[in-house]
């Protein structure tokens, strides 16, 4: 996405949760994997939508987190999607660096078995 290129998104659509939040999954446009999951609220949709760069709501610091702004771990938005109940939002990105805090490219790497169920 260049940088005078916005991506149209209906945000009456988006079904924000009480805390006006939304789910939203990364996952690289290249290979299809999913990155990891962050929640965004209306105005880190917004500037991400209209800037390129993935934007996320940081519930712990409450305030938006511009993805790789100290890190230079960044995301380039190439497409937005919103699932078929409007309550997740589907983000096909770039990935430069890593994805996850740990330094790996996933978060998603903690396997599950049957008896992690109790």
């Amino acid at each position: 996405m260049t940088d005078n290129q916005a991506i149209s998104f209906d945000m009456t659509s988006v079904k924000f949760n009480a805390d006006g939040l939304v789910p939203a999954i990364a996952q690289c446009a290249e290979t299809g994997d999913v990155l990891m999951m962050a929640w965004m609220n209306q105005a880190s949709l917004t500037q991400t939508l209209n800037t390129g760069r993935v934007t996320y709501y940081s519930r712990s610091r409450q305030e938006l987190w511009e993805k790789g702004l100290t890190s230079g771990h960044t995301q380039e938005l190439i497409s937005a999607h919103l699932d078929c109940d409007g309550d997740t939002i589907l983000l096909k990105i770039n990935q430069t660096g890593a994805a996850c805090h740990t330094g790996r490219r996933s978060c998603f790497f903690i396997p599950m078995t049957a008896d992690d169920q109790g």
